[in-house]
């Protein structure tokens, strides 16, 4: 039996040791869990965001194909065994293209994603999608609120994902994020200068939008950490500086200390083009992110391509990036 308090130990602030291990055992079950993530989809950005997101203290799950390599920290489930991970988690990012079927982590999983939200176990759904939503609009400026207006089978299925996880909106706070042309270490115009397969496309006046690996981890952790009522909002993620790519390969090269890689004509270089590239190049369009950084409370670690390549070289030169 404990000993009793008595009144000097009361007044002087004494308490017994049996009291104290009880107040501590009451504060360690009063401590919330660590937020729970779950990612769907683990390619190139959703890993940065996984990383992120473990150096941040959140408890990371991934649905995972077969071909997937695991990254240290992640519990990994099968990608079709994500209904079973969602009684879990209390964040969901969707990470994955949808095809002609529709998203396969909602063919998968929504009855189960319905069920967490309405209980209100899942508090946050984000949808990693693609300014191409907005369509050609001439080089002309959309932002947040601009209608979208799909111009390939790509994009109008990328819609039509948006759409679908829109529906758990009246539930839960769903992001949609719009990113623009994705790169970062690994993935960026040295690879094609290294490789000897660079070209600078010449058609002035048709840009494109480009935003960094880490930036996009940054707006997603940003956007999770928020605490959201229930509703749907649109997030772009693109840098500030829109550009054509001709410039951005040139600039690529002096990095490099390489000569600038031959000016190709579109007209001459559209004919070896793939159907897919033919559809980028088919589009111009000037994405600002400004309401989103405001939402975010952040500004762009890489405004624009400039910083972001030099950010990559010297990274490339310290060793391995995590790339894959």
């Amino acid at each position: 039996m404990d000993t009793p308090m008595r009144g000097d130990d009361r007044r002087n602030g004494h308490i017994p040791i049996a009291a104290l291990a009880f107040l501590r055992h009451m504060r360690r079950m009063s401590r919330p869990a660590p937020p729970r993530l779950l990612i769907a989809g683990l390619g190139y950005s959703a890993r940065a965001v996984a990383r992120a997101a473990l150096a941040a203290g959140w408890a990371v799950t991934a649905g995972r194909r077969e071909s997937t390599a695991p990254l240290p920290g992640i519990q990994f489930r099968p990608f079709a065994d994500l209904a079973g991970a969602m009684a879990e988690v209390s964040h969901l990012l969707v990470s994955v293209p949808p095809g002609e079927a529709g998203d396969p982590a909602l063919d998968i999983a929504a009855a189960a994603i319905g069920r967490a939200a309405a209980a209100g176990t899942l508090r946050w759904i984000g949808y990693l999608s693609t300014t191409g939503v907005y369509g050609d609009r001439a080089g002309a400026w959309v932002d947040e609120a601009s209608a979208p207006a799909p111009g390939n089978a790509r994009s109008r299925h990328r819609h039509a994902a948006e759409q679908a996880w829109a529906q758990f909106a009246p539930l839960c706070a769903v992001d949609l994020f719009r990113l623009a042309g994705i790169y970062g270490p690994g993935r960026s115009a040295f690879d094609d200068l290294r490789a000897g397969r660079a070209r600078r496309v010449l058609r002035p006046g048709h840009v494109f939008g480009r935003i960094h690996r880490d930036d996009i981890a940054r707006a997603v952790l940003a956007a999770m950490g928020q605490h959201r009522p229930p509703g749907l909002r649109v997030l772009n993620l693109a840098d500030d500086a829109p550009a054509e790519t001709a410039e951005v390969v040139a600039h690529a090269a002096a990095l490099l200390g390489l000569p600038a890689p031959p000016a190709v004509p579109y007209q001459e270089a559209e004919a070896a083009m793939s159907p897919m590239a033919r559809s980028f190049w088919a589009e111009c369009r000037r994405v600002s992110s400004a309401r989103t950084k405001a939402a975010l409370d952040l500004a762009w670690r890489y405004p624009s391509y400039r910083e972001g390549l030099a950010d990559i070289l010297e990274e490339e030169g310290r060793g391995p990036s995590g790339a894959s």
